[in-house]
């Protein structure tokens, strides 16, 4: 029922445009001629993050570029917001509706790799942007911009906030960010993901949970008084036993993933110390929190049993998205009036070579073009996102462009590749353009933030109080740091 008064109430909010559809079309051609002759300068900041690939917390280059180029557009920012030294502000105008565009700028770890269509390791450089944040989050300062300078042309009122969100890969900025209230006073969030096609439906991911388990023991000569010893890493291998069979007896849609970080030095000492990262989620994050206490369960059995002692520091956590059809819609008509991307010669053999290196998929580099279809659903996807929280606050859509070749997974050497190089700069801009087109739309349309704001409220159901995942931790500031 949900979807039906969204259909309708966006046909309603449509008539009472106080503009015509030819003025309406005359600013958004002047938006994309704008994004145009500046799509060099963008691309340029992009690669500069690239080549950066700063860690999530560790942004500092990557988060004072985007600053930087907000400041000199005329944007008020304020940097170091939320106790995190690269999370930032950008606004500009006054009064309502206040529209937000959420950027992020975080890589990965492991993942090097230069900007070619063959696996081959950046020198130098361990870590690479092989989810696309350097494009995630120059589109988003590029859409901000050219909004502004639609809003000083036309002489518009409202606020257009740009959020610079560290972090997303586990470290949960944009929660901290959510606790601290900073999105509190936003009317409508905009945001958006590279990916290797081009949608704006309206859909949901899984709720996540993160933490770092640590086991404390005794240490000894293993050979020579090996009773005099109490192993921590046993407790890890016990708690990890337990966990893997509690699969069996959760809900089947949960998904439970760690990898041992600190096992011992040596095979003849007993380890003393030892440490497992745990990943929980679930399609509901109410789930995942009763989840995560039979987990923390298991450690504390696994430290019985073993005659260890046990802590854990929670790392991340993230609800699931929260889709807003009101929202969506919007942006999938102005991406479906942009397109996809258009591959040149050089691009289209770049992708076939990108493409021979995945045997089992069947692809066309000719999809890249192509607008996938409008849909609203609550069904998960198989990924976690800090905007979940974003979005059980603020009416929020998002979108995916081609910055990759089609059949390409994110956190993949193809992904930083293509993400290196045009056909990531290319997709970027089309999320600018639809990003940009998406908030003239609703500043020229204020109820539709009404009618968002009414479909989240109807989403949330009765007696909705937000409450972080990750608790009243502070910002795990050294989470990548080692």
């Amino acid at each position: 029922m949900i979807i039906s008064k969204v259909r309708l109430g966006l046909v309603a909010l449509f008539m009472v445009s106080t503009l015509s559809a030819q003025d309406v079309s005359m600013e958004k051609k002047d938006i994309l001629s704008s994004l145009d002759a500046q799509k060099d300068k963008y691309a340029e900041i992009a690669h500069q993050i690239w080549e950066y690939a700063e860690l999530g917390y560790l942004e500092e280059k990557s988060s004072a570029l985007l600053q930087n180029a907000l400041t000199e557009a005329g944007f008020k920012v304020t940097g170091g917001v939320a106790d995190i030294p690269t999370a930032f502000v950008a606004s500009f105008g006054s009064g309502e509706p206040v529209i937000g565009i959420l950027a992020e700028f975080d890589a990965l770890p492991g993942v090097s790799q230069e900007a070619v269509p063959y696996k081959s390791l950046r020198k130098g450089c361990t870590s690479g942007h092989a989810c696309g944040h350097h494009l995630f989050g120059t589109a988003s300062v590029a859409s901000a911009i050219a909004v502004k300078e639609w809003m000083t042309k036309n002489n518009r009122t409202g606020t257009i906030q740009v959020f610079g969100t560290p972090a997303e890969e586990g470290g949960s900025g944009k929660v901290y960010m959510a606790r601290a209230g900073l999105f509190d006073q936003v009317g409508a969030m905009l945001n958006w993901h590279p990916g290797s096609g081009n949608n704006a439906g309206a859909g949901s991911c899984l709720a996540i949970k993160s933490a770092k388990f640590r086991f404390h023991g005794s240490a000894a000569h293993a050979a020579g008084a090996p009773h005099r010893g109490r192993s921590a890493l046993d407790g890890v291998e016990a708690m990890n036993d337990m966990a893997n069979m509690m699969r069996e007896h959760v809900p089947q849609e949960t998904r439970i993933h760690y990898v041992i970080t600190k096992g011992g030095e040596a095979p003849n000492v007993v380890p003393a110390e030892a440490e497992v990262y745990y990943y929980i989620r679930h399609p509901q994050m109410r789930d995942v929190k009763s989840i995560f206490e039979r987990l923390v369960k298991c450690a504390e059995g696994a430290a019985l049993g073993t005659e260890t002692t046990m802590d854990y520091e929670v790392i991340g956590g993230a609800y699931n998205l929260l889709p807003n059809g009101t929202l969506a819609k919007i942006m999938h008509n102005n991406l479906s009036q942009i397109g996809g991307v258009v591959y040149n010669d050089e691009e289209l053999a770049f992708a076939k070579k990108i493409i021979s290196s995945y045997p089992d998929m069947k692809v066309n580099p000719e999809d890249a073009a192509s607008v996938g279809e409008f849909f609203v659903t609550e069904r998960a996807g198989p990924y976690s996102t800090d905007v979940g929280d974003v979005s059980w606050l603020v009416p929020t859509a998002g979108m995916s462009a081609a910055t990759w070749v089609p059949g390409t997974s994110a956190h993949s050497w193809q992904a930083v590749a293509a993400g290196g190089m045009s056909i990531g700069h290319k997709g970027m801009m089309i999320a600018a353009k639809t990003m940009a087109l998406s908030a003239v739309d609703i500043y020229n349309n204020p109820l539709i933030v009404d009618e968002a704001q009414k479909e989240l409220k109807d989403r949330q159901g009765e007696n909705f109080e937000y409450e972080a995942l990750l608790g009243d931790r502070q910002a795990p500031l050294d989470y990548r740091a080692n």
